[in-house]
């Protein structure tokens, strides 16, 4: 299994941005439009996907907003998911700790998630942080907040 950054990978973009809407169900060109802004991006935008054989397993993304109402908890960790078959291995907390790391590299010490799973998180060093309200949601979601230390 091997990490691979879309914005050093662009030729996956197309691909990448297709598994992404095929598991979360949003419009195509909303991930292809976001990727292609983190082929320039300093720090956000930026999309990483975990590949197994040439085949795209998981992945994840850092944008300003997951599509809620706290505008000033940025940037957010998004869209992250990982194929049922390949769950329980490792791969989500290696897609988080490099995401961290890479942002932490970028300057952003501090990354929010916002989710409704309770306890998966926490595994990887995510603290609950407050409730938020998602757009167009009727409940709450738990926020999660990671902060990384700097040497």
């Amino acid at each position: 299994m091997q990490i691979i950054k879309i914005s050093e990978s662009p030729e996956l973009l197309q691909t990448a941005a297709k598994w992404f809407s095929e598991k979360w169900r949003v419009p195509l060109s909303a991930y292809v439009e976001s990727m292609e802004d983190s082929l320039t991006a300093e720090s956000v935008p930026q999309w990483y996907v975990a590949v197994d054989a040439d085949r795209i397993i998981g992945g994840l993304g850092v944008i300003e907003n997951d599509f809620h109402c706290r505008k000033d908890l940025t940037p957010n960790v998004c869209a992250v998911y990982v194929d049922e078959s390949y769950r329980c291995q490792g791969i989500a907390g290696n897609l988080l700790k490099t995401i961290c790391s890479d942002m932490s590299a970028k300057g952003i010490d501090t990354l929010y998630l916002l989710t409704d799973h309770t306890s998966f998180y926490e595994r990887y060093g995510w603290e609950f942080f407050c409730m938020v309200q998602g757009d167009g949601e009727d409940e709450m979601s738990r926020m999660y907040i990671h902060r990384t230390e700097r040497n």
